[in-house]
């Protein structure tokens, strides 16, 4: 079970992990253990809440495909657990970030001694400004 937030979590049977070899630079170790993970999350058929659903599919994230499937692929580490681990962190930061609502702004005004204020050293301004011009005669 992979608790994502208080109310909502993805059962395990939910996320398909497959271990495969890992590329790159590595020597031995990575012709021989398939340490690298490959993690596949099927949006549509999950148990995930239709407003976090809908929210992901939104998402414009390379991880998620056409058919709404996330797929992760870790291979920092050399064991497969670590990779595992790291799989499964990046799903659930994924999905927490559609989980949080943002407030809604609400409008403010400003008061009317505010505005009278502003207007007011605005003319100031405006007065002295125009006393630094030509003398006429």
């Amino acid at each position: 079970m992979l608790k994502i937030t208080n109310r909502t979590a993805i059962p395990d049977h939910e996320i398909e992990l497959n271990a495969v070899r890992s590329s790159g630079a590595g020597g031995q170790n990575v012709n021989k253990v398939a340490s690298a993970i490959h993690l596949r999350f099927d949006i549509s058929t999950s148990s995930l809440p239709d407003v976090h659903k809908e929210r992901l599919l939104k998402l414009r994230d390379n991880r998620i495909t056409k058919d709404g499937v996330v797929v992760i692929k870790a291979q920092e580490h050399r064991t497969q657990e670590q990779n595992k681990e790291e799989a499964l962190k990046r799903l659930k930061q994924l999905i927490q970030s559609v989980t949080y609502t943002l407030k809604k702004r609400k409008p403010t005004k400003r008061s009317k001694s505010a505005d009278k204020k502003r207007i007011e050293r605005k003319k100031k301004r405006g007065q002295k400004k125009a006393l630094r011009g030509n003398v006429r005669l």
